[in-house]
């Protein structure tokens, strides 16, 4: 199928706009990502502590999206744009200060408010990008605009392998593979923090500046207003809506545990690797493989949805990733890592496509319905501790630890396949 029939051509510079903020917040996703295992050495905290990264991170979400979802109904999906950047430009120059005191809560209250401006941005241009054309090609056109996404996460990702874990003093380590930092005395480990928390502080800054300048070129272009929702209509009613609609409390759900897994791969990946003896900077190389399958694998799902049902796909993915989830905990070694880098293959058309089933024929609730899928991201701040609990154990039933915590993962992949098999040949309806 053509561009064209995806996106009209009175939509098409809009469309490319609001498509270039799925690869900004993806780049924040992805670059923060390696901080949960970088803050653990130079802070020198456990596993579940330095989880509260994604915590914070994705816990923004959560707290902001009815809050985004109720000004943009007030207001305009542009002006909704305009204050996500704005929050997002604001969390990322917090490092500034979060960097000079050194305090590790600074920089989770940091990304705190960095994702209070992602959340305005997912629940105004998800909707967005479903509006800009026939309703039809919808689930399509945004899987188009999602392929984006990962394109800012594979730079986020090499941002974070080569301009931060790469310089991290903290992580050097002597021919046996021991980290150097763990002996040293504590005036030097003081020296070798302030100089690994500058690290990580200059991409944000880098990032929040660039974010400024998208800032301004929202202001001066003009955007269309294809909101669907009514904005004198009660938020209340659009809430009994939602609640009553089954396809729509599943999708929920659904998109809950598919963050989940996301988060935890691209997270514990670092994890895993070390404990077969790679580094932080090569164990991130492998999660930009991961990222490549990833891209590749959506543009090649989105295609293969001109055949096969986005339902049945995302059915037919997610009993692809439980199985080479299945791997990752029973093999281990490299082959095991293989496996998890193969996962995001099969992670590739989850997202878009259980925002596209799950708001098909909401109407008028668009806005609130795809804020509710946002604040499902809260999946990446509630599961990230888990596992990184179950981590911080040094073995589970006989395997290690890290290994047989890939187990959340298999679950989360499960829940996502029963919402695709319940939901294939049906539309979207209202039952209770």
């Amino acid at each position: 199928m053509s561009a064209s029939k995806l996106v009209e051509k009175k939509y098409l510079l809009p469309f490319v706009l609001v498509t270039s903020l799925f690869a900004l917040w993806g780049f924040a996703n992805d670059i923060t990502n390696p901080m949960v295992a970088a803050f653990g050495t130079i802070m020198e905290i456990s596993n579940a502590r330095s989880a509260l990264v994604q915590f914070a991170f994705y816990g923004g979400y959560a707290t902001m999206a009815i809050p985004a979802a109720l000004f943009i109904r007030k207001f305009s999906y542009k002006k909704g744009i305009i204050l996500g950047l704005s929050l997002y430009a604001l969390g990322a120059l917090l490092f500034i200060p979060a960097a000079h005191f050194e305090v590790f809560g600074f920089f989770l209250v940091s990304l705190y408010i960095l994702t209070f401006g992602l959340a305005f941005l997912e629940t105004t241009a998800n909707p967005y990008i479903l509006s800009m054309g026939d309703t039809a090609s919808s689930t399509r056109r945004l899987n188009l605009a999602q392929s984006f996404n990962p394109l800012g996460s594979i730079f986020g990702m090499f941002v974070a392998a080569n301009f931060i874990l790469a310089s991290l003093q903290s992580d050097l380590r002597d021919s046996s593979g021991q980290l150097l930092f763990d002996g040293l005395s504590a005036a030097e480990k003081a020296l070798v923090r302030t100089h690994d928390l500058a690290v990580i502080r200059d991409p944000y800054v880098a990032l929040g500046l660039f974010v400024i300048a998208m800032i301004v070129l929202f202001v001066v272009v003009k955007m269309p207003n294809t909101r669907s929702d009514d904005p004198k209509s009660s938020a209340w009613s659009s809430f009994k809506r939602l609640y009553s609609n089954r396809v729509y409390r599943q999708g929920v759900v659904a998109q809950v545990f598919y963050v989940g897994v996301q988060i935890m791969c691209w997270t514990f990946i670092i994890h895993y690797a070390e404990s077969i003896g790679l580094s932080k900077a090569e164990a991130q190389r492998y999660n930009m493989v991961a990222m490549g399958l990833f891209i590749a694998f959506r543009f090649f799902s989105t295609f293969l949805m001109r055949y096969v049902s986005a339902q049945k796909l995302l059915m037919f993915f997610a009993l692809g990733g439980m199985l080479t989830t299945l791997g990752t905990i029973f093999i281990g070694g490299m082959p095991g890592l293989y496996s998890l880098v193969a996962t995001s293959a099969f992670m590739s058309l989850m997202f878009p496509t259980i925002y596209g089933i799950s708001l098909e024929g909401v109407g008028e609730d668009t806005t609130l319905g795809a804020a509710g899928l946002v604040m499902a991201i809260v999946g990446g701040a509630l599961m990230p501790p888990l596992q990184g609990i179950l981590i911080d154990f040094d073995s589970v039933l006989g395997l290690p630890a890290v290994n047989f915590s890939f187990v959340l993962p298999f679950v989360c992949f499960a829940v996502v396949a029963r919402f695709g098999y319940t939901t294939a040949g049906t539309k979207n309806y209202t039952t209770r």
